[in-house]
């Protein structure tokens, strides 16, 4: 690779390592020219993520988000130099060459965030999905381009379910934080369901279910687990390992959410470095995770 091809790649390396942790976990597994790939994918996927959640101003957001999409066309149409000035672009095109990365996923993933910018909720679980394809599955898919898939037409469907479920995750993770940041995820019909409807970022009113909430949503999360991990079988071993871990982290976090539903309004939950090592040695060594 040419000189500046490699820093790029170090570059994006970087911000995976410091900016995602459960993610760089599941990509150490990875063969280097896979991993480089990835690290380069998460790169402009974070970039877009702190437009989203930062702090300018809403045309401002909307201008920058317009920026990525012309990154995104350009690495399409391979018309990015190694000696161009911004990092990811180069590492992501040197990885699009390498790989089939479906790139038009990543304009869902600036779909999804754009929805973030304009403050839009859900009136419905089907509505969600909507968003959760443009942000979770949207990677999912831009994952398999690069680790490959022995069905190419039921693989991308198992990879957006398995991004459903993590999605949904997150989403009952960040609950309050969401809240306090003025978002609100979880479809408005499912929060009336359970007396939830005035939010998160205060104290409960009484009478609102948040444990049934949170069951419920828990649930719904494992079906989809259970659903999208069929996947696992479909890739080469390593790729296989990488899901498992990343997968695995979540899945955990599913379960003590499961555990202790109010867990989420006292804190970020969260795993121990010592617990996240021992998912991905797990995943390596092809057990359930």
């Amino acid at each position: 690779m040419p000189p500046e091809v490699v820093a790029a790649y170090r570059y994006c390396e970087a911000v995976t390592g410091i900016q995602a942790r459960n993610f760089a976990y599941g990509i150490k597994l990875l063969p280097p020219a896979q991993r480089r790939a990835m690290s380069a994918v998460y790169a402009l996927a974070r970039r877009v993520d702190d437009i989203g959640d930062g702090t300018l101003d809403n045309d401002t957001k909307f201008a920058r988000l317009g920026e990525v999409r012309t990154l995104i066309e350009r690495v399409d149409e391979r018309a990015v130099r190694p000696e161009d000035t911004d990092p990811v672009a180069v590492a992501l095109q040197h990885a699009a060459r390498r790989f089939p990365i479906p790139m038009e996923a990543f304009g869902e993933l600036v779909d999804g965030v754009e929805m973030d910018v304009r403050g839009q909720e859900y009136e419905t679980y089907e509505e969600l999905k909507l968003y959760c394809r443009c942000v979770a599955g949207s990677i999912g898919r831009l994952s398999l381009g690069v680790f490959g898939c022995s069905d190419p037409k039921k693989g991308p469907e198992l990879a957006d379910t398995l991004g459903l479920a993590l999605q949904l995750t997150n989403i009952m993770r960040d609950v309050r934080e969401d809240a306090l940041n003025g978002r609100t995820y979880l479809p408005r019909e499912e929060l009336e369901q359970f007396g939830c409807e005035a939010g998160f970022a205060g104290p409960l009113p009484a009478g609102a279910d948040f444990n049934g909430l949170m069951s419920f949503q828990a649930r719904r999360a494992q079906a989809l687990f259970d659903e999208g991990l069929k996947l696992l079988p479909m890739l080469d071993w390593r790729s296989s390992a990488c899901v498992s871990a990343m997968a695995g982290i979540y899945h955990r976090l599913l379960a003590r959410i499961a555990a202790d539903p109010r867990s989420v309004l006292r804190g970020r939950v969260s795993l121990p470095p010592w617990e996240k090592a021992s998912v991905a040695v797990k995943g390596l060594t092809g057990r359930r995770t």
